[in-house]
Order: C-alpha cells, then sequence, then structure tokens
C-alpha cells in the first residue's frame, strides 16, 4: 500500500486552520477577527486546491480590458474582399481573442476542423504579450504563454462540432505543457495522438546540444473521440510503392500476404503453384475465396511461380479507402520548412514575407485526416502567411470539394493585408479558382455602463456580416438574399419589384411586424424566412 506524504501533510495543516478558527471564536467579535476568518477560508480553499495538472500563473492581456467593457463586431472591408464564385470564404482581421469571442455568437459547435500554428516561445522574438517580445530572460515566459492559449483554446473547444478535431503544432519548447493544458481543457480521452513531422531534410550538427532538432509536434484531439469515430474518421492517401510489371489492364498493384501470421488464425488447406509445387499452409482467407481472387487475376506467384501467393491491392481501389495515418510525418510526404519557404517565394515574386510557414501538403493532410466531408468547415485562428486557405483551396481543386474556412490574425506589421489576404488572392488568380473571401475587420461597441437600447443601433449595422459570417453568404453578390432589419427595410425591399423577384431568401430582424399583405406577398413568391437569431445579442447586456 503507498502512503500518499502529500495528503498526510496536508491534512496536519487543515487540522492546524481548524485550530486556529475555533481560537478565533473564542476572541472578542469584530472586524479584526472577521478579516481572520476570511483569511483561514482563504488559506483553506488553497490547500484543497488542484491537486495534479499544470499550475502556472494566469495574466490578464490588454485586450481582457478592452471585452470587458466592448463587444466585439465584424465590420465590413469590402474594398479588400475577393470574388470569383463559388464558396464564401472569411478572414478577420483582429486580435484573436476577440475574434473566437465573435464566432461563439455564430459558430458554436459548427467548425469541423481546427488547425493553428501558435508562437513557439522559444524565446526567440517568436512571441509578443501586449505588443512587447517575450525573451528568455522572462521569469512567466511560460505562465504568460499557457495563460495567452489557455482563453483562446477554451473557446476553440465550443467551436468545435461534436465531431470536430484541434491539430495544433509546437516544438520540444512547450509541447510538454501544451499537452497536459489540452488534457485539462479536451480530457485526456479524447486525445488523438501526437504527430511527430520531420520538418528538416538535412542533418543538423550544433556541437552545443546533445540532440539535434529536426521534427516537430502536431498535437491532435477529438472534441468528443467516440462522436468523431462514430461519425466517421478521416483517412490519408497511400503512401505505399505501386506498379504494374505484368502490364495488368487494372493498373498498378501492390501486395498483402495471403499466408497468415502466427497466431493470427486463418484457415488450412493445400495450394498448387503454377508449378506444380504444393503448399500446405494456414492463409488469411477460405479456399473458395482464394479461388475466386485467382480468377479475377489478383494472385501474384512470389519467387517466379514457386513462391507464395501473395494478394494485389490495386493504386485506384486503395486511393478510394485510403489509410489510416500513423504519427510519423517524413518530410518526402508532407513537405518540409524549406520547401514551405520556396512555395512562399514562388508566390511572392521570389520573397518570403513570413517566417517558418508551413508546406501546404502538411495542412492538405490534416484537412483530409481531420474530417471526411468535402464540404468541411476549416478554422486557423493563428493564420500567419496563410498556408491553411491555400490548403483548403488546392484540396477542392483535386477533390471537387466544397470546403470554406475562416482564417483569423492580427494586422500587425501589416500581416493580415500584405501578406494572408494578398497570399489567398495569388493562389486564386494563378490556379482560376472559384471561390470567394470575405474580409472583416475586428471592430468593439461600448457595452458597460449602458443600457441596451443605447447601443442596439450599433449591433443592428454588424448584423448583416455576422449572418454572412454564419451562413457562407455574400449579400452584395448574391442577390437571391435580402435582409431587412427594420419595417422600412421590409418595405422598402417589396417595393423594388426586381429585387423582391429575385429574392429567395429573407432575413428578417426580430423587430420587424409584417403586415397581412406583406406575408402573402412573400408566401406567394415562396421567400424562406429566416429570423436573425436571439444568440446574436444574448449576453451582451452592460
Amino acid at each position: 500500500m503507498t502512503i500518499n506524504e502529500s495528503k498526510i501533510k496536508r491534512d496536519e495543516l487543515l487540522q492546524k486552520i481548524e485550530e486556529l478558527r475555533a481560537a478565533v471564536a473564542q476572541l472578542e467579535q469584530d472586524g479584526q477577527t472577521a478579516s481572520l476568518y476570511t483569511s483561514l477560508s482563504d488559506l483553506e480553499k488553497e490547500l484543497m486546491g488542484k491537486k495534479y495538472g499544470l499550475v502556472y500563473e494566469r495574466h490578464r492581456e490588454e485586450i481582457d480590458d478592452i471585452l470587458d467593457t466592448h463587444v466585439p463586431i465584424p465590420a465590413a472591408e469590402p474594398g479588400l474582399s475577393i470574388d470569383r464564385g463559388g464558396p464564401v470564404n472569411f478572414i478577420i482581421e483582429g486580435d484573436n481573442l476577440a475574434s473566437l469571442q465573435m464566432l461563439l455568437r455564430t459558430h458554436r459547435e459548427k467548425i469541423d476542423i481546427i488547425y493553428i500554428d501558435p508562437p513557439y516561445n522559444r524565446g526567440k522574438r517568436d512571441f509578443i504579450y501586449d505588443d512587447d517580445y517575450i525573451e528568455t530572460t522572462d521569469s512567466f515566459r511560460h505562465s504568460k504563454w499557457l495563460s495567452f492559449m489557455e482563453r483562446r483554446l477554451r473557446m476553440a473547444k465550443h467551436l468545435l462540432a461534436p465531431h470536430g478535431t484541434i491539430f495544433m503544432s509546437c516544438d520540444d519548447n512547450e509541447q510538454a505543457a501544451l499537452r497536459m493544458l489540452c488534457d485539462e481543457i479536451f480530457q485526456e480521452r479524447n486525445f488523438e495522438g501526437d504527430i511527430h513531422w520531420r520538418r528538416r531534410h538535412n542533418q543538423p550538427n550544433d556541437k552545443t546540444k546533445l540532440i539535434g532538432l529536426v521534427a516537430e509536434h502536431i498535437l491532435v484531439y477529438a472534441r468528443d473521440s467516440e462522436k468523431l469515430k462514430a461519425f466517421g474518421v478521416g483517412k490519408v492517401g497511400l503512401t505505399g510503392k505501386f506498379s504494374n510489371p505484368d502490364n495488368d489492364p487494372k493498373g498498378p498493384w501492390a501486395t498483402n500476404p495471403w499466408k497468415a501470421a502466427k497466431g493470427r488464425g486463418g484457415v488450412t488447406y493445400t495450394i498448387v503453384t503454377p508449378t506444380g509445387r504444393k503448399l500446405t499452409e494456414t492463409w488469411y482467407g477460405t479456399y473458395d475465396t482464394f479461388q475466386q481472387y485467382l480468377a479475377d487475376g489478383r494472385v501474384h506467384w512470389t519467387s517466379g511461380g514457386k513462391g507464395i501467393p501473395r494478394i494485389k491491392i490495386y493504386q485506384s481501389e486503395a486511393l478510394e479507402q485510403g489509410q489510416c495515418a500513423t504519427n510519423w510525418w517524413p518530410n518526402d510526404e508532407v513537405g518540409s520548412n524549406q520547401e514551405a519557404t520556396d512555395e512562399l517565394k514562388g508566390l511572392f515574386d521570389g520573397t518570403a514575407p513570413f517566417e517558418n510557414p508551413k508546406p501546404t501538403a502538411i495542412v492538405k493532410t490534416i484537412v483530409q485526416l481531420g474530417c471526411i466531408k468535402k464540404d468541411a468547415l476549416v478554422l486557423d485562428f493563428f493564420a500567419g502567411s496563410g498556408t491553411t486557405a491555400h490548403a483548403v483551396l488546392a484540396l477542392n481543386e483535386e477533390d471537387g470539394g466544397g470546403r470554406r474556412f475562416i482564417l483569423c490574425t492580427d494586422n500587425q506589421n501589416d500581416l493580415c493585408r500584405s501578406v494572408t489576404l494578398e497570399r489567398v488572392r495569388r493562389v486564386l488568380e494563378a490556379d482560376d479558382l472559384k471561390a470567394s473571401v470575405k474580409y472583416i475587420r475586428m471592430d468593439y461597441l461600448q457595452n458597460a455602463g449602458r443600457l441596451y437600447y443605447e447601443y442596439a443601433d450599433g449591433l443592428l449595422q454588424s448584423v448583416g456580416q455576422m449572418i454572412e459570417l454564419e451562413n457562407g453568404v455574400d449579400f452584395t453578390k448574391q442577390r437571391s438574399l435580402a435582409l431587412a432589419l427594420s419595417d422600412e427595410e421590409l418595405e422598402g425591399l417589396l417595393a423594388d419589384a426586381e429585387r423582391f423577384a429575385a429574392c429567395r431568401v429573407l432575413y428578417l430582424g426580430h423587430d420587424v411586424l409584417m403586415s397581412g399583405p406583406q406575408q402573402a406577398a412573400i408566401l406567394q413568391r415562396e421567400i424562406e424566412v429566416r429570423m436573425v437569431p436571439d444568440y446574436y445579442y444574448k449576453g451582451l447586456e452592460g
């Protein structure tokens, strides 16, 4: 039997607190004794606090002060949006904590896949906290990073669909801490794996280190592993070597063994090779199944017809089924950091405007693996150079999918506009892709200390962008959609014969009261009416 020394010590301290509380009870009761009671309760609470997991100092950010008194709302930037038809995607410029808070009003439990590549916190000017770079000399370096990540990951969890998955890039510097943080937020039972990506081709020769760093991590969690499995697990493309040495009309093939491994079960019978050799073994399948494979030309005889038979697996069939991913991703399959930089240079006329991007190939693999739906919604709230958008667009072009992306990043050093958005624009134009991008800038509306009616008009001005964001639509380009947030706007729509004739879906503000004739006209046109949802406004009271 083990002895919990910490519990023994804790119980002793709790007993001492009770003795002190009893002693205080004997004193004359006044403000001072009340303060002592409070202090003893605080000590007791601290002793009974968390016993396992991460312990770190929590820090406030400047954005917290803003969000305490303001509602984050979307502000349209029509001059920056891209219209090429096809699915409507979104880029959100601003602090990603504010962006996530806004998305909780429009996308709670609606995101299929989240991929993030957050700052690695190496102490090499890669992590900015409240406009200051965090250096290795900062004694709260890891606490600030964990506090920064915790807030965002807790929101991210609520954005994931029940079958949703989140993939998070990191390196050895914060891998252990991030794993424990995610075990707490997403629960350890929903941990799906720690992918090791070999990001470099070459072998480093750093004489100051015992172990050369060639790999990074991608931690993977499900919102709910059981619901993910029930929904269907994504697969990756096969990596086996296929060839066609016998000119099989069914195309390239690889083989699987037919002889059963020891301890794996099977059926024992005799097979005769093309050379007449009799092989009595334990085989994976029945004799009749083997004969069917033989009749279909799917048997490959080893050793020139004298050896053990193997069963052909055609590449065309295997590609449809895919295979389970492993936790080792070599760069010859999913790209390297150098290839990612070269990819960016190819788009930006020989320059790389962003350090350490991820290769498109690795994010494509993540998207394929993260959700089996070809119309999945993908969120990246550390969007950087826009690799996630590039990967989604490329994957849709390859398999005819209709996946959409939402990217969030700040515009420090003009990152969001000159790199993230510009990369998407160049990919769309270079490959002549049919997809559009709505560009949104985060804005803030003061609600603290104000009654709802005092800032309601400001909220109403953002409703159109909220509807577009939630539903992946564009009111300015899709004439089948209409929005009426007031009685006057509804009257104007019905008076405009051309607009009204084109309308198929009408989003209606919750304060709009339709008259009988208006209802009849809308019903006659078979227009679908969708009320602006109440959750756009819930929890915003100052």
